[in-house]
């Protein structure tokens, strides 16, 4: 007997325990807790809960506050440029 054999027999085995397991316990939460692959959707009350996000405040930037970043961005780019200068 091979080895593919026994396990498929196992399988059938463990198939048909759970499908007894099923029906002697009601079988709702061995059943839902076994199912594999992609879940069903959800009901259209627990969606509509879901789908009703709080609006966040739009971060909004200050003048000043673009001209520091500017002024960084400028010396950045001038470290660099010195970098490579230096590596040259």
């Amino acid at each position: 007997m091979a080895i593919s054999d026994i396990l498929a027999k196992i399988d059938n085995e463990i198939a048909k325990l759970k499908g007894a397991r099923a029906l002697l316990g009601n079988g709702t939460a061995l059943a839902a807790k076994n199912l594999t692959g992609r879940p069903k959707k959800a009901t259209a009350a627990v969606v509509a809960a879901a789908a009703v996000p709080a609006k966040k405040k739009k971060r909004k930037l200050t003048p000043e506050g673009r001209k520091r970043i500017a002024e960084a961005v400028k010396k950045r780019w001038a470290a660099q440029k010195k970098a490579s200068a230096a590596a040259k």
